[in-house]
């Protein structure tokens, strides 16, 4: 690590300190030779690869971006998207790999979105599975209606 101020190639750890969402860690530095300290900031890197082979850096902004579309309308607000966001890298970075298929992704989105916001699901699903016909929609409400069905059983079997 280069001092930003002399260019000194080496540099001392004086403090570490994980950021607030945990995904970064932030270093307090000290050159040894001018003596300034510096602070940077270090994040794993995680690697999206996409359908046409193109790889690029995951991005929760583009997440954010991409599951607005399906919740134009929808009584969904920005601080929801971003817990989405977060939700989804902490599950693609659970997996503990450095590169993601992009399909990967878009299956990760889906179940945060299934519970924030049905109508939000199927538009999302619909584009993402890419449904070609009404049997589609319908086979896709029927999840939604399993999915309801179990949570009515678990919250009935824990109110006895």
């Amino acid at each position: 690590m280069f001092c930003p101020f002399c260019r000194h190639p080496d540099s001392r750890v004086v403090d570490s300190r994980t950021s607030d969402d945990g995904t970064a860690i932030r270093r307090r530095r000290q050159c040894p030779n001018c003596g300034r300290r510096f602070s940077t900031t270090e994040t794993a890197s995680l690697l999206v690869v996409k359908r046409s082979g193109v790889v690029e850096p995951f991005s929760r902004e583009k997440i954010v971006a991409g599951v607005r579309k399906a919740c134009q309308g929808r009584p969904v607000t920005e601080s929801d998207l971003a817990l989405l966001a977060q939700q989804v890298e902490e599950t693609v970075r659970g997996a503990g790999i450095s590169q993601v298929d992009a399909n990967d992704i878009g299956l990760a989105i889906l179940t945060p979105l299934r519970d924030l916001d049905e109508v939000a699901y199927m538009r999302f699903a619909s584009v993402y599975r890419g449904f070609d016909s009404l049997a589609d929609f319908e086979v896709a409400i029927a999840e939604l209606r399993q999915v309801h069905s179990d949570r009515n059983e678990t919250s009935t079997r824990s109110l006895d």
